[in-house]
């Protein structure tokens, strides 16, 4: 569980969107804006003092871009929780991100409650992947050429389906124990275990690998 202060780290070299976020963020109960930095090296500088409960971090950036940055940020500390800024022309690089290991996406046009959610969910040990943000990635992985996800039959047993189909809808390991009568203990090993079949790293592999490969529909 995060600490009472939800503590930020924004990333983004664009003044103006960073200090209208970074105000944005003030007036909610509960979060702080640790930093604000302006690139990834800046970035990977800032997490060696500090590691901030949630990083929103921007794509395109000078010196070195945010997928350079979270990729050697993830291999350093994988526990860190990055949200992904997204704007128009950014969806070429959403799978580069999702390989990254970034925990979830929101676009800059996005208001202060989708803000909100993102940073909670993430916050709390879930993702934040919007329908039409995994629907782009999905595409793009599909038909473009970018590098493709296993496709290879798994079997899953009917319980790793169904927590697998609430896994892609977003719910915490709690939510789905309360949701199928188990313990969050038991969900989590059908996790590892789905994981580990699917060879994929985290959540997001685990999600776009359940929809390449029609494990799931959305």
């Amino acid at each position: 569980m995060p600490q009472s202060n939800i503590e930020i780290l924004i990333v983004e070299d664009h003044d103006i969107f960073r200090e209208g976020i970074k105000f944005v963020l003030s007036q909610v109960t509960g979060y702080k804006v640790v930093g604000e930095v302006k690139n990834g090296k800046e970035f990977l500088e800032f997490i060696k003092k500090k590691r901030p409960d949630i990083v929103l971090m921007d794509i395109t950036m000078p010196e070195m871009d945010g997928i350079q940055a979270s990729t050697i940020a993830m291999k350093e500390y994988p526990n860190l929780k990055i949200i992904c800024l997204s704007s128009h022309g950014d969806e070429i690089y959403y799978y580069k991100m999702i390989k990254a290991g970034v925990s979830g996406f929101l676009q800059k046009k996005s208001g202060k409650d989708e803000l909100e959610q993102a940073i909670d969910n993430v916050a709390y040990g879930m993702n934040y992947f919007p329908d039409n943000i995994l629907r782009n990635i999905l595409f793009r992985v599909s038909n473009t050429g970018e590098e493709s996800l296993k496709n290879e039959a798994i079997n899953l047993t009917k319980r790793e389906k169904e927590i697998l189909l609430l896994i892609c809808q977003g719910y915490s390991n709690n939510e789905i124990g309360e949701t199928l009568f188990i313990s969050p203990k038991t969900v989590d090993n059908h996790r590892t275990n789905l994981l580990s079949k699917t060879g994929t790293r985290n959540s997001a592999n685990l999600v776009m690998y359940a929809i390449k490969n029609k494990l799931i529909e959305i």
